[in-house]
């Protein structure tokens, strides 16, 4: 097909070099958009680890891991006209280098950097029976505030979907398409406001995304736990501070669950 959109897509798969059938739906989905199109493979990424949850980016908006992922995110994946997330269902879920991939993303916080960007998605797989796959899905979008065009998946009418993926995300960057949110865009929103507004001494990149773009419609007032973040904010600011802390968050955030855990392992 002659490609005829000023349009880009980025296809962010997983694809491994043996999965025929996730290569050929890809394959035939770039064949049938009418625009430019690349491929990142998160497989081929020199990722230096997962998020550590270190909150290192909170203050400074950048990760603490010199591979470049950040940079390569915000300049290679988040410029594009419109995402497709292609992978083939897996314990659940798909291969753990999307769960890197969607970790390291923390390094944008709880910023919606993506908002009206359209997405589709390309799975292979028993998809109808993974319902919580299908929230995860439906509420990747609704909360990033991205138009979701549909799912394309390999269990039946291959051919037909993947043709009809391809227009609808055609269609919906030159129209530029919205809908209402729905339960997991409201709901998801509101709990990261709340968040946001009272550790906005911690999150400050976070907080003065949400300042700019008119979130705080409804701030709280806990103001002792704001003067408590806004303390903590200043001093992990200071490079010795976060040397001596680096790696005790995920302890700190965990800690309330310890006995739970304890008490399940000891079963």
């Amino acid at each position: 097909m002659r490609k005829n959109s000023d349009k880009d897509v980025v296809i962010v798969t997983n694809c491994a070099a043996d999965d025929e059938n996730l290569s050929n739906m890809i394959a035939d989905f770039r064949a049938a958009l009418p625009c430019k199109s690349c491929i990142v493979n998160l497989r081929e990424f020199p990722f230096d680890g997962g998020c550590l949850g270190c909150f290192g980016c909170a203050i400074t908006g950048k990760c603490v891991y010199k591979d470049g992922f950040d940079e390569f995110l915000r300049n290679t994946i988040q410029t594009a006209d419109g995402f497709v997330y292609a992978f083939t269902i897996s314990d659940h879920y798909t291969h753990s280098s999307f769960k890197c991939f969607d970790d390291r993303q923390f390094c944008n916080g709880h910023r919606t950097v993506t908002h009206g960007t359209p997405i589709a998605y390309l799975i292979s797989g028993d998809y109808r029976y993974e319902a919580n796959l299908r929230m995860i899905v439906e509420g990747r979008s609704e909360v990033g505030g991205n138009y979701l065009c549909g799912i394309a998946t390999d269990e039946q009418n291959t051919s037909h979907e993947i043709q009809a993926l391809a227009a609808n995300l055609d269609f919906a960057m030159k129209n530029h398409l919205t809908r209402p949110a729905n339960f997991y865009g409201v709901g998801g929103m509101k709990i990261f406001r709340d968040l946001i507004y009272v550790m906005q001494g911690l999150m400050k990149a976070d907080h003065k995304f949400y300042k700019q773009h008119g979130i705080y419609d409804f701030p709280q007032k806990q103001k002792m736990r704001i003067l408590q973040m806004k303390l903590i904010g200043a001093l992990i600011a200071i490079p010795s501070v976060q040397k001596k802390v680096k790696g005790q968050m995920n302890e700190a955030m965990i800690g309330p669950y310890k006995k739970v855990l304890e008490s399940a392992k000891r079963k």
